[in-house]
């Protein structure tokens, strides 16, 4: 197995343990398993960009592309961190996707979609089970801010090039390697998407090359009690 860490020369001298544990665990993110291995990389290359790991990002990218990931399907990524970690990590993955998959040229014009009276309340009541404060807040001192984070949740996982199911491990891997309590939100919503615990677990075990151990001990208790 070919890997930047496995490949460690002080590693492969000084810790046998360690690296035959990591190989373990990159033996489920870059096989096809719950699933498919052009997924997990992008899930790897999503996370390590929100954790500001440049050259994994690239690797686990460019690994995808190999793998078939096809741009259309890589987008969902910038979709992703677009709305969950902004401005700054969402260009980051497009200078990425630039260099992996080439310029993209004539661009389309921006077209905003409307948003009706109440659409935005009913789709947080829809998918939350009832709207958490945060945004019950946001609903009543600026319903455009209110507006905007329906549009962009609905770009994350209902509008996505990918299906809602992965665009809801696009959001687990990237919270889980930053260890946020909002994993237990997308477990969530990645049952109500049609995933198994096994896909989830799969999904979250892709934080850990960005994240470490750490990722799935933070993220791995929501799984239980979601």
């Amino acid at each position: 197995m070919s890997n930047a860490l496995i490949d460690s020369p002080l590693l492969r001298r000084h810790a046998p343990y360690t690296l035959s544990g990591y190989a373990l665990f990159r033996r489920i993110t870059d096989e096809d398993g719950a699933i498919s291995a052009r997924i997990k990389a992008l899930l790897m290359a999503v996370a390590a960009t929100s954790k500001g790991r440049g050259a994994l990002a690239r690797r686990e990218l460019r690994r995808g592309a190999e793998l078939g990931l096809a741009l259309d399907e890589a987008v969902a990524g910038l979709i992703v961190l677009s709305s969950l970690r902004g401005e700054g990590a969402a260009l980051d993955f497009e200078e990425l996707l630039l260099d992996v998959y080439g310029a993209q040229e004539n661009p389309p014009p921006f077209e905003p979609v409307p948003v009706s009276d109440g659409e935005a309340a009913d789709n947080f009541t829809a998918y939350f089970g009832t709207i958490p404060l945060p945004l019950e807040l946001m609903l009543r001192l600026s319903p455009t801010g209110a507006d905007a984070y329906y549009l962009m949740r609905r770009g994350s996982i209902d509008a996505n090039p990918l299906s809602p199911k992965d665009g809801e491990f696009l959001l687990l891997a990237i919270l889980a390697a930053d260890y946020s309590p909002m994993v237990k939100t997308h477990v969530r919503g990645a049952r109500n998407a049609g995933a198994t615990d096994a896909e989830i677990a799969e999904a979250l075990i892709c934080a850990i090359p960005a994240g470490g151990i750490a990722a799935w001990m933070g993220a791995a208790p929501f799984l239980a009690d979601a």
